[in-house]
């Protein structure tokens, strides 16, 4: 927790000032790498809001004097050292790694290239970097959490949704990446200073009929979903399997509970995206990545559907209510 304090007095001077808004696009014209494990998304710009907003608010215009060369490996971990290469090919001025594992595989490609990464768990533990003050090479990023994967805090809410509980299921995917493998550890760490029994299911080969069969029948009292872009890609899925189960469930980003799921509890995904595009935006200004300290999120917002606690039953404490910074009636 020392080195996490020490980076947040580190990056005050640096993020304390408000993103700019400009009117005027940069005079000159950038090439931005985005390498992502997800599926390309639906038809439009390819930055998508996510990014293509806070971009602007930066001067940044896909189309204008931003050119974007985006690849996507449709899901598929084998896919993203080759995509990496092709990328660095194209040289562009700044890539954008999406996840442990494209940013491992773009730091595997390029010593040059400056990356800013995206990721939730300890780029420190991970082999990112070897400090948040001072990232060092071409690396910088921004992580989802503070901490880890804020598996212990997620945990506990679940334990104070549901108080007598002894038993939890963590829902994880395929993924045998460095990531995916600490997350576990986190939250068996956690599971275990709250003595409670953790069960572990994997969704192989996207079957996630299967592990909800399995989940089920271990009859824990709540489910933990992982931190995964496969769980966020497939959130309409999971909620229903967890409804049908009648699984009360907490999860990594807003948008599953607005999708139907009963929590989560994270970082604001806009300003997350905004720091990335800050980032990008001081490297193109000719800082070097390596002296940028890796970004942590400073606030947390619980999220709570009442709808989804309403179809499964269950009373939300008020003490969880009154946390909630947004509650979805």
């Amino acid at each position: 927790m020392h080195r996490r304090t020490f980076t947040r007095l580190a990056t005050l001077a640096l993020l304390a000032a408000p993103l700019r808004a400009t009117g005027q696009p940069a005079a000159k014209t950038y090439r931005l790498g985005i390498l992502w494990l997800r599926s390309r998304g639906p038809s439009g710009p390819i930055l998508g809001d996510w990014l293509a907003k806070p971009l602007q608010e930066l001067g940044y215009v896909e189309g204008q004097n931003l050119i974007v060369e985006a690849r996507y490996a449709e899901d598929k971990l084998d896919r993203l050292p080759g995509l990496a290469r092709e990328l660095v090919q194209l040289k562009p001025d700044v890539i954008i790694a999406v996840g442990v594992t494209a940013t491992l595989v773009s730091k595997d490609a390029t010593t040059t290239v400056p990356i800013v990464f995206l990721t939730n768990v300890d780029p420190i533990e991970a082999g990112l970097v070897p400090s948040l003050a001072q990232p060092g090479a071409n690396v910088t990023g921004v992580l989802i959490a503070p901490d880890g994967t804020l598996a212990g805090k997620k945990l506990e809410l679940l334990k104070e949704l549901r108080p007598r509980a002894t038993r939890f299921s963590l829902l994880v995917p395929d993924d045998p990446n460095i990531g995916m493998k600490l997350q576990i550890r986190e939250v068996q760490k956690a599971a275990s200073a709250l003595g409670v029994e953790l069960i572990v299911v994997e969704v192989r080969g996207g079957d996630y009929g299967a592990a909800f069969a399995t989940i089920g029948a271990a009859r824990p009292a709540a489910l933990f979903v992982g931190a995964h872009n496969f769980f966020v890609r497939d959130s309409e899925q999971i909620v229903e399997l967890a409804a049908k189960y009648r699984l009360p469930a907490i999860y990594e980003w807003p948008q599953q509970v607005q999708d139907g799921g009963l929590m989560s509890y994270g970082a604001s995904d806009v300003e997350t995206y905004r720091r990335v595009a800050l980032y990008v935006d001081r490297i193109l200004k000719g800082a070097k990545p390596g002296d940028i300290p890796i970004w942590q999120p400073s606030s947390l917002h619980l999220v709570i559907n009442l709808k989804t606690a309403k179809a499964l039953g269950l009373t939300i404490p008020q003490s969880l209510l009154l946390r909630a910074d947004e509650v979805i009636q």
